[in-house]
């Protein structure tokens, strides 16, 4: 590796862009939008891009097609902002072939979420990890999101990973529990980086240890995720203001998810001309009610 990987700050779970029109299919793959929404993204101060996670609707892109966003992502970041690489399936060995291709790519790590629908058992998740672990040489970020898993990584888990893969260095913790957070970094300390993986939570799990954020709204408002993540983790920290950052964008980040995400944060890049709002099945575009509701917190938030 040509520098050491820190998951530190803010990370923004990448949309996949699509281009709308044609065709009975799900829509193509807007590679322009994909590296200007990259160049964005690093002019605003994002620490770290996540292509191809769940917000990038990994589960609907062919695997070149997964290759070729995270290789973009790569050259335009041009070691600007670490990259990320989602790498998740319900498949271990799917998810070991994303993993080394995503490696070939030229990212700085991947992200590995538990396997969906299948439901494995901790052993199960266990072994699914490892053997991603082991088939590559970057560092590797957990991704624990039961709600749209299944299936939830159990701290002790996360522990029994840790011990035998060293290059496991982060969890993005999506449960929507803080106490997860602190059961993981009871049980390992500074052996592994907790990354608050929903937006809502940030502060209070920057609070018990966390890190840092991998946002959703960050898509949409990169550069002030950026200063509510700094004041939240500032050594210094003044609460009161990183309260106020934080409560400020709550409205915002609770309308990214009034609908399937990544429908309402495209919804909002839509209104600001960012991409066209066009997501893949089975994920349909965002209804006018919940454009509505992103818009109008949208507006609440630009005018507070």
């Amino acid at each position: 590796m040509s520098r050491s990987f820190v998951c530190h700050g803010t990370f923004t779970a990448l949309v996949t862009p699509f281009v709308t029109g044609g065709g009975d299919g799900d829509p193509a793959v807007d590679w322009a939008r994909v590296e200007s929404l990259v160049e964005r993204q690093i002019a605003a101060g994002i620490e770290g891009l996540v292509p191809c996670g769940t917000t990038g609707e990994s589960p609907t892109l062919s695997t070149e097609e997964q290759r070729e966003v995270v290789a973009r992502t790569v050259t335009v970041a041009r070691g600007r902002a670490f990259v990320l690489a989602g790498a998740g399936s319900s498949s271990t060995a799917h998810a070991v072939e994303l993993a080394k291709q995503a490696e070939r790519a030229g990212a700085d790590a991947v992200m590995v979420v538990a396997p969906y629908y299948n439901r494995p058992s901790q052993a199960g998740l266990e072994a699914h990890f490892i053997a991603v672990a082991s088939a590559v040489g970057l560092p590797v970020v957990l991704y624990n999101v039961p709600v749209r898993t299944g299936c939830d990584v159990a701290a002790e888990t996360v522990a029994r990973v840790c011990e035998r893969a060293a290059n496991v260095v982060a969890v993005k913790e999506a449960s929507g529990n803080v106490l997860r957070a602190q059961d993981i970094l009871g049980l390992l300390g500074d052996r592994v980086t907790v990354m608050c993986g929903d937006d809502a939570l940030t502060l209070p799990m920057v609070a018990v240890g966390a890190r840092g954020v991998i946002s959703v709204t960050s898509n949409l408002l990169p550069a002030e995720l950026v200063r509510a993540t700094k004041l939240a983790l500032s050594p210094s920290v003044d609460l009161a203001s990183a309260r106020r950052a934080h409560l400020d964008l709550l409205p915002v980040h609770r309308a990214m998810f009034c609908e399937a995400s990544p429908a309402p944060v495209k919804a909002g890049m839509a209104l600001s001309n960012l991409l066209a709002p066009a997501v893949r099945s089975p994920i349909v575009p965002a209804s006018a009610e919940a454009t509505k509701a992103v818009e109008q917190a949208l507006a609440a938030y630009r005018g507070s």
